[in-house]
């Protein structure tokens, strides 16, 4: 199998090389020549960790031993051996994806994609060391300094929004320990982080970099991507095993969705056999992808809002360019629109890929004051503890409800531990919120009951590691002052 830039289909990559590039040379994002189709019924009674080789065997067939990554990349890691637990929520189903080290749904790529990177650095026969640049609203940057601390052979950079995170995802971060980690707020918002991160990519080349050779932890990479696959496969066959359905039968999704990649795995699962019903995009106050889905018109020419689910504060989701890769099969269009975003601001698809897209995508989205009335509601109903994000997920799914009913179950995918976010929680159930965030989970936890995950409570007890700020225009020089530093 080949990878193929989305914007031209010349530029090919294995895919180990795809995963260590993490973007294409022509700025364009790596997808594989076509999707491989699997045999998914023969995998519903298998475990998590088999179930997740198969279906990366299948993505990434150079990879020798995936079974053996699998297992180094998750064993001992979540709270359950299921990875991500399926937990029936009043008349839906939450996909429980902060059972990780970080307590968010980046860890399940994330905890692989050091072991992907590291096995293809092998078979490409490459030497350098890897530096992993990435851009991160929240959750990424802790998932990535996590799985990629002190691993042999890589160094990691970490960009966040300077006042753009919570408290909680700001002290993951900069408590960070590890001999090759560093981690820097950046002057901006975090589309600004994220085209820094991509105009770094384009520049860099290998005299910029002695030694070194640029990667990706976002979702850019392919080798982060695949793994967000597998769990749709999993909550398909959780409810199989509960009688919920029957094989064939069809599950919607509903997913919170900023940068577009963890609706665009249930596409690639869609793709690959699973009987995906409506994939339903739920986007915060920043609704871009709402307005896209329902107009074909992306347009980032407008207002940036921070909200209370700020790993969704995004204008620019890059993740729907493999998305209209996948549609149209046309490389030079699919470059067009990202040229007229990049110099206009917006594009405007044809109506007959609008026809495609809401075929198999609903939208919806809510603000902060609608996602804590859920927090609030669903708690009081069911005695179940959303974060923002997922209670944004929620209220799109009660949207979706009103105007579908034919029998399918609707799973909502979370996003993060509400102890990340716990002002916000703490507020939607109607208490006073304190000015110290680690008080305040405190209070959370006297308010519900709900435990307090053991990476989130040491946190308070740990030095801050990491105090770099810098303005978005000097991302570059900072990467190659510290490209050229042997000791971090």
């Amino acid at each position: 199998m080949k990878y193929q830039s989305t914007r031209n289909r010349a530029l090919t990559a294995s895919p180990a090389a795809a995963v260590l590039r993490g973007i294409a040379p022509d700025g364009g994002l790596y997808m594989p020549e076509a999707i491989p189709v699997l045999n998914w019924q023969s995998l519903l009674e298998a475990d998590t960790l088999t179930l997740s080789a198969r279906i990366l065997s299948a993505l990434l067939p150079d990879y020798p031993d995936m079974d053996g990554l699998v297992r180094r990349g998750y064993a001992g890691k979540f709270e359950t051996e299921e990875l991500t637990p399926l937990v029936k929520v009043g008349d839906r189903y939450v996909l429980e994806l902060f059972r990780g080290p970080t307590s968010a749904f980046k860890d399940v790529a994330l905890s692989l994609l050091p072991q992907l990177i590291s096995q293809a650095r092998t078979l490409e026969n490459i030497r350098d060391e890897m530096l992993i640049l990435t851009a991160t609203s929240g959750d990424t940057g802790k998932a990535a300094l996590e799985g990629f601390h002190d691993v042999p052979g890589t160094k990691i950079i970490v960009f966040y929004p300077y006042g753009g995170v919570s408290a909680v995802q700001q002290a993951q971060m900069v408590t960070q320990e590890g001999a090759n980690v560093k981690v820097c707020a950046v002057r901006g918002n975090f589309d600004d982080t994220q085209t820094g991160v991509k105009q770094i990519f384009a520049s860099c080349d290998e005299e910029d970099l002695p030694g070194l050779r640029l990667s990706s932890a976002n979702s850019i990479n392919i080798g982060r991507l695949a793994p967000q696959i597998v769990y749709y496969f999993k909550a398909y066959a959780d409810l199989v095993r509960r009688g919920r359905i029957r094989v064939g039968e069809p599950v919607h999704f509903c997913v919170p969705t900023g940068n577009f990649g963890d609706i665009l795995a249930g596409y690639f699962a869609k793709r690959m056999g699973l009987p995906v019903g409506r994939l339903i995009c739920a986007s915060n106050r920043n609704d871009v992808l709402t307005d896209f889905l329902s107009t074909g018109v992306y347009d980032k020419r407008r207002t940036f809002y921070k909200t209370t689910s700020p790993s969704m504060d995004i204008l620019v989701s890059s993740n729907l360019e493999r998305l209209l890769s996948l549609l149209t099969g046309d490389d030079s269009y699919v470059a067009s629109l990202m040229k007229d975003l990049n110099e206009q601001g917006h594009y405007k698809v044809t109506e007959e890929l609008l026809r495609k897209l809401q075929s198999e995508f609903s939208c919806g989205c809510c603000d902060d004051d609608a996602a804590g009335r859920t927090i609030g509601k669903v708690w009081a109903q069911e005695k179940y503890l959303l974060d923002p994000h997922t209670a944004v997920a929620w209220t799109v799914a009660d949207q979706f409800s009103h105007t579908h009913h034919d029998g399918a179950p609707v799973v909502v995918l979370s996003t993060a531990s509400p102890y990340k976010f716990p002002a916000a929680v703490l507020s939607a159930l109607g208490q006073r919120v304190s000015d110290d965030e680690f008080a305040v989970m405190d209070d959370l936890h006297a308010c519900t009951g709900v435990p307090v995950p053991k990476n989130l409570a040491a946190l308070r007890e740990k030095p801050v590691r990491h105090r770099d700020v810098i303005d978005r225009e000097d991302m570059l020089s900072y990467v190659l002052r510290k490209a050229g530093e042997k000791q971090w």
